[in-house]
């Protein structure tokens, strides 16, 4: 009978123990919400998400910007307009001229910053807001992005230099009578935008993940974009009815002064020749997706084929209206 009773005193010295070992090593994996080091994810799948912490930026992000960023001279409620100051830690790398107000300026209408996901939308806005000290908006409200140098996300009105949208149709076109039409190569427009559904705007999914249910999952999102990459740029090509300017990514890349000074007197916005060159000298900013070599080629010839015929027929359309 001692013994008997021994035993289940045993045994529930045992449970006890694993139990508060399960209680204590959760406790202390998992992040407290207000954890500086903590990295919080919900779903793999969505890179925005409220959290002090976002994938692909860190909360120590800190842009340098060739001036402060304003908005626009607008007749906006006046709780929209706010000044953003550039952080202490920024240094000019030349005299800029503080006398030249572009918050004075004020634009007529509306222009969108339209593209297919991935084709550098955010790197352009960046460049822009460098390159004018005026603030970009956005049609949505990424978290991410309203954190690490884009505090006008969601606004969309002129008090902000343009409006980035992924959208298309006569909804989406409402709104705007300008619009710059950012167009990439589908082909690396579709990695870049697997990769932030992924690993968020500068980081990229697994490799195992090309490979999932036996590489469908992947096929599928290339056909699902390749469809969404032509209606994209042709809707707003063919059908918006406003000022249209087509910009190619590459031209960006290999051209980035030329570029710009064409997007500028687009928007009929004066060049500040110093913010021009600090921006050229800053041209990279946090927002450019390194580059990563695979060790596998995660598109068939099939998919190659399609993805060059459509790239083709698009690209002869958009030349045309250059």
């Amino acid at each position: 009978m001692t013994s008997q009773s021994w035993r289940v005193y045993g045994y529930s010295a045992l449970i006890t123990i694993y139990l508060c070992s399960v209680v204590f090593f959760s406790m202390n994996s998992s992040p407290h919400p207000n954890q500086k080091n903590g990295n919080v994810e919900r779903f793999a799948e969505f890179a925005n998400f409220r959290n002090t912490r976002f994938r692909g930026f860190t909360s120590r992000t800190n842009i340098r910007w060739c001036n402060g960023l304003k908005y626009l001279k607008t007749d906006v409620s006046s709780h929209m307009i706010t000044t953003v100051p550039t952080p202490q830690s920024t240094i000019k790398v030349m005299p800029i001229d503080e006398s030249k107000n572009n918050a004075e300026y004020q634009i007529t209408g509306l222009t969108a910053l339209a593209s297919f996901p991935g084709s550098g939308n955010t790197w352009l806005r960046y460049l822009l807001q460098q390159a004018t000290g005026i603030l970009t908006g956005s049609v949505y409200k990424d978290y991410g992005l309203l954190k690490t140098g884009f505090p006008a996300e969601n606004v969309r009105n002129n008090s902000v230099l343009l409006v980035k949208t992924h959208e298309f149709g006569p909804k989406a076109w409402e709104p705007f009578t300008k619009v710059i039409l950012l167009v990439r190569d589908p082909e690396k427009a579709i990695l870049a935008e697997f990769n932030r559904q992924s690993g968020g705007h500068i980081g990229f999914a697994a490799p195992d993940r090309y490979k999932r249910t036996k590489g469908k999952y992947w096929q599928q999102f290339v056909l699902k974009s390749l469809k969404m990459w032509e209606a994209t740029n042709l809707s707003w090509a063919r059908d918006f009815t406003g000022s249209i300017k087509v910009v190619f990514y590459e031209d960006l890349v290999g051209n980035l002064e030329s570029t710009l000074r064409g997007i500028l007197n687009f928007l009929e916005f004066p060049i500040d020749e110093n913010l021009l060159s600090c921006t050229l000298l800053r041209r990279e900013g946090v927002f450019r997706r390194k580059k990563r070599f695979l060790n596998f080629d995660p598109f068939t010839a099939s998919l190659r084929a399609m993805i060059r015929e459509k790239k083709l027929a698009v690209y002869k359309y958009l030349e045309s209206l250059k």
